[in-house]
């Protein structure tokens, strides 16, 4: 535990870069449209529990796999974001299977340290474009949900999105007070 304090604390933060495809703006919301590159991820799932009673466990398991707990007990420093998948209801409300994670920072993307955690596995994910909408403040559940449901409305019901799931991120370390960067995110459907 002490591992991911120091970590966080004095590691590297190194946000995970990506290609700006545009930048717009619809009945005032702002939302960007980014292109990722395929990445390791250390991934960590979660059944039967609420968005808001089980995130920050999970959270802090890929927190402390960064921090030290892997097989060589090596800080690696930070990536950001770490990004929650949530798979809403037909009604908006999050169903209970949640899956977080987080990417491997680039200096480890070759062969990640094993985690010591057996139920954080590493996971190469392919290439992605989301649409994005950024939001401050501490984010729970309700918060996501708000904020999902203002995406949608701005991108209106043709938009080539997947509805079966969506990205809850967030760039800042559990502890600071203010000035708080999380996103929504929007898998863009591949042609």
């Amino acid at each position: 535990m002490f591992g991911m304090f120091k970590n966080a604390l004095f590691g590297v933060t190194e946000e995970t870069e990506y290609k700006l495809l545009s930048s717009e703006t619809k009945d005032g919301v702002s939302f960007e449209v980014r292109r990722y590159d395929a990445s390791k991820f250390a991934v960590v799932s979660s059944e039967g529990r609420t968005f808001d009673q089980v995130s920050g466990e999970l959270v802090r398991k890929l927190l402390t796999y960064i921090g030290g707990s892997n097989e060589p007990a090596e800080a690696m420093g930070t990536a950001t974001p770490i990004i929650i998948t949530v798979y809403p209801r037909n009604d908006g409300v999050l169903s209970r299977r949640l899956v977080a994670s987080i990417r491997i920072p680039t200096m480890y993307q070759v062969a990640p340290p094993p985690p010591t955690d057996t139920s954080i596995r590493i996971e190469e994910r392919p290439g992605m474009t989301v649409y994005a909408l950024q939001f401050g403040g501490f984010a729970g559940e309700s918060e996501y949900r708000a904020e999902a449901l203002r995406l949608t409305r701005t991108l209106g019901e043709t938009a080539p999105f997947q509805r079966k799931q969506y990205f809850c991120c967030s760039f800042d370390p559990p502890l600071k007070p203010y000035g708080r960067r999380n996103e929504v995110w929007f898998l863009q459907e591949e042609p």
